[in-house]
């Protein structure tokens, strides 16, 4: 999709004259940390050929703004969690209500309960009330403590939900699908021109949210997939002819798989979305499997969930309730696969399956996840603070960013195969190209 600057304009739900409560600088080199303008903005791309001009598309920086829209004593605030689980959701519902509490003197805090249901008084769960006693120590334990659902509301239901209650900041904490409905319930609020700000969170272990480099979560899960490979490489080097097949979640996207292969460096076969791999023929998998056990004895092969959907005779029809069409399990698939090639071959096999996908999204963030849930948390509070609405925080060049929710829905970002990460795993592996 080709941008033009005027798409990357932020809504703001109005004129911000209240004076922000933070104690921030204008002053650079005072040494006092300081508030972000709006006019203050990041190069799309701030790579450029010598001699050449950079581009002019820019996108807004995410911080502290010195004014703000929502005096603090009339705000109540509501925060969900959707979709699936991810490491780092009670650190970002933390950091949010501490901000929100501490630094901004908010002390109505909701927690709607088990993703958009909650938002619908007819499906849901009352909102419980959050404060910084009780979430002082959530960030220890993984999951969300306020639970989540996959699936949209009507958003006309939601918003009366969220007018009937007083609320006037929503922050949504999810993947794509949840930011299509945060941006679905930011449009029925404007049409109905009243003064809430939507902000969304990015939240997928795939790491797929276009805008956002990273999302929170990605790095634990990479450090537990990792775990997983590192075991089947003991379990295929302990027989002969053992293979450590990996399953790993990417439904559109091998960012996991990709990245916890380098981590290991101990996998053959890395098979992603992104490059359809072949099964069959003298190239295929299976052949090249063959020469690797008849070279080494052992193998690991490490797939994402959405990889080789096309091999598949038979796939689930439909969609989930997130509106991800539903895949074939491809680690079973492979396992017969290869058991049935390598007897009809000759060669005695063993294979190892491991699924951890729901092992690796339900523990606790590691520290460098921690950090960044910190970072997304605070920059969302600034923004709904300042009345900033329909917008998602990314993460842009390490940057943190405003992007319309507009822009930055309805498309995956997926792995380069041109670029430094996959150019790497084809380096650590040995695999040629299919």
């Amino acid at each position: 999709m080709e941008l033009k600057q005027e798409q990357l304009a932020i809504t703001h739900l109005g004129p911000r004259e209240v004076a922000s409560p933070l104690d921030l600088s204008v002053t650079p080199g005072d040494q006092v940390c300081d508030y972000t303008s709006d006019d203050m903005q990041l190069l799309f791309e701030p790579r450029v050929r010598a001699g050449a001009a950079p581009e002019s598309l820019a996108l807004e920086l995410a911080g502290p703004r010195e004014k703000l829209f929502f005096p603090p004593a009339e705000v109540k605030a509501a925060i969900v969690t959707c979709g699936g689980l991810c490491p780092g959701l009670n650190n970002v519902i933390r950091a949010i209500v501490q901000e929100l509490q501490f630094n901004y003197g908010v002390d109505e805090i909701l927690g709607i309960r088990h993703g958009y249901a909650g938002l619908n008084p007819e499906q849901g769960r009352a909102p419980i009330k959050l404060d910084a006693e009780l979430v002082s120590s959530i960030h220890h334990t993984g999951g969300t403590i306020l639970g989540t659902s996959r699936g949209p509301q009507d958003p006309r239901v939601t918003v009366e939900f969220l007018a009937s209650e007083g609320v006037n900041i929503l922050f949504c904490i999810g993947g794509d699908g949840t930011q299509r409905g945060a941006h679905a319930i930011a449009q029925e609020v404007a049409r109905r021109e009243l003064p809430i700000a939507v902000v969304g969170i990015p939240k997928t272990i795939d790491n797929d949210i276009k805008f956002c480099f990273s999302t929170f979560g990605f790095y634990t899960a990479v450090a537990e997939a990792e775990s997983a490979i590192d075991r089947a490489h003991v379990e295929a080097k302990s027989v002969l002819n053992g293979v450590g097949l990996v399953k790993l979640m990417g439904r559109e996207a091998g960012f996991i798989a990709a990245a916890a292969t380098l981590a290991s460096g101990e996998v053959n076969f890395c098979l992603i979305p992104e490059e359809p791999f072949q099964l069959d023929g003298e190239h295929g998998l299976l052949a090249r499997l063959k020469h690797r056990l008849e070279a080494r004895e052992h193998a690991v092969i490490v797939v994402a969930e959405g990889a080789g959907q096309h091999l598949l005779a038979q796939r689930p029809d439909g969609c989930d309730a997130s509106g991800n069409v539903r895949l074939g399990d491809i680690g079973y698939f492979l396992k017969a696969q290869i058991q049935q090639y390598c007897g009809a071959e000759g060669v005695p096999v063993s294979v190892k399956y491991f699924d951890p996908s729901y092992q690796i999204r339900s523990v606790s963030a590691t520290a460098v996840d921690s950090l960044l849930c910190e970072r997304f948390a605070r920059a969302a509070v600034h923004a709904a603070m300042a009345g900033k609405t329909d917008v998602l925080i990314g993460l842009w060049h390490n940057q943190l960013v405003h992007v319309p929710l507009a822009v930055s829905t309805g498309q995956k970002k997926q792995l380069d195969l041109e670029g430094e990460l996959w150019s790497s795993v084809l380096a650590v592996t040995g695999q040629e190209k299919w």
